[in-house]
């Protein structure tokens, strides 16, 4: 029986208490394990995002289900934790669906709205049927992800209604955020376009993408303005980069069995640790599992 959970409980708690869940992308043992260790220590709940990209690394949906029903199992963590495809493919979709995950993101910001509202539909209601929640985004989102390039779009909000309005468990919309590192002259979060949306789409749970290098007061006014749900990534990545350099500038990987994989990504590991903690942290869900 697997521990994994879908996102909407957690949500709509975030929501009602004006807090926010952090998605922290995995992409391997090291990243899952801290982030699930993390998660438990502050007795917060946590999603583990899986982009296609990092679901393919891992060799496979499958794989990534797993290593992840495993380790819950075996850490015997008790907080809530959802697996969660990052701006899935609508074929990615199904394969997460069949493979296990608790939690999708169909990301049909770039088709035009009346085919993104109609694949939506059909993946609402396999979702309800599954019990899976269901993550939609409207108008796209800046910066890299997968290869993909954008550049801190705002969404229209009668759009982000129409999606809405299908049943979705929370919705991404762009509001000037970008993933990976922000430009020098990014002009900040449009809280205008924050406004307009939650205006809209009413008690939807909200999701902010890009959460790395958005100053905290925005994300702590973003949160106050619907946001339940916010993605970490590329700081992890950093961290984790960070560490793993100081490590082997230090020439620890000579001494002794420095060399081996444990030692090796250890210091690595305990950056990721810190960085899931100093977020979940300012998203204001420790204790709140």
């Amino acid at each position: 029986m697997s521990r994994l959970v879908s996102a909407k409980e957690m949500l709509t708690k975030a929501r009602d208490g004006k807090y926010a869940v952090a998605q922290i992308n995995i992409n391997n043992l090291e990243w899952t394990k801290a982030a699930v260790l993390t998660a438990q220590e502050l007795n917060s709940p946590i999603i583990l995002g899986v982009s296609e990209g990092a679901g393919k690394y891992m060799t496979g949906f499958k794989t990534v289900t797993a290593m992840t029903s495993a380790m819950l199992d075996e850490l015997n963590i008790t907080v809530p934790v959802a697996l969660h495809l990052d701006h899935g493919t609508y074929e990615g979709a199904k394969k997460c669906i069949e493979a296990g995950f608790s939690s999708i993101m169909f990301d049909g910001s770039h088709y035009p709205i009346d085919e993104n509202v109609e694949k939506t539909t059909e993946l609402v209601k396999i979702c309800n049927e599954k019990g899976l929640s269901l993550e939609a985004e409207v108008g796209s989102i800046g910066g890299e992800e997968d290869g993909v390039i954008g550049n801190g779009e705002c969404a229209d909000p009668d759009e982000c209604k129409r999606i809405a309005d299908l049943g979705v468990t929370m919705l991404a919309a762009g509001i000037g955020n970008i993933h990976g590192k922000y430009p020098e002259n990014w002009p900040g979060l449009s809280f205008e376009t924050l406004a307009a949306v939650k205006d809209k789409v009413g008690d939807m749970p909200l999701v902010l993408h890009g959460g790395t290098g958005i100053p905290e007061d925005q994300i702590k006014k973003a949160i106050s303005l619907g946001v339940a749900k916010i993605n970490v990534n590329t700081e992890c990545q950093w961290a984790f980069q960070e560490a793993t350099r100081k490590y082997i500038e230090a020439g620890k990987d000579k001494e002794g069995k420095g060399f081996d994989p444990r030692k090796l990504l250890a210091p690595g590991f305990e950056a990721i640790k810190a960085t899931v903690k100093e977020k979940l942290t300012l998203f204001g869900s420790v204790n709140k599992a």
